[in-house]
């Protein structure tokens, strides 16, 4: 009984996740729906194993959340960065750092703190 009540629990929280996750509207939206579908399928792995009397469907499980935390900051990055890589700091220039006539000043001129490595 329990068992079919968390099942249920987790299909709905899944298909509200789908339907966030196409609808949108902003990609953040999307990646937040998106890290409740991995959040969703690790609770039905960790709710199957305990079903089933296994107790290595937990291992698994919080293997999967490790790779969900690791990729929705990946996309984050991605985001904010433009790039995955190790440019040596931002790849979008700091807002305080852009004249009012659009160009960008050197980051010593502007007062901020250096984007890259010393």
């Amino acid at each position: 009984m329990i068992f079919a009540a968390g099942l249920a629990a987790c299909g709905v929280a899944l298909i509200l996740a789908l339907v966030r996750a196409m609808r949108g509207p902003t990609p953040f939206d999307r990646l937040l729906a998106v890290n409740a579908i991995g959040t969703t399928v690790i609770l039905g792995i960790a709710l199957h194993g305990y079903a089933l009397g296994r107790p290595e469907f937990v291992d698994i499980s919080i293997l999967y959340a490790v790779i969900n935390f690791i990729g929705t900051f990946a996309v984050l990055k991605l985001f904010n960065t433009g790039g995955l890589g190790d440019t040596g700091g931002r790849a979008k220039p700091d807002l305080d750092s852009v004249m009012a006539d659009g160009q960008v000043r050197n980051s010593k001129q502007a007062g901020t703190k250096s984007g890259g490595r010393s």
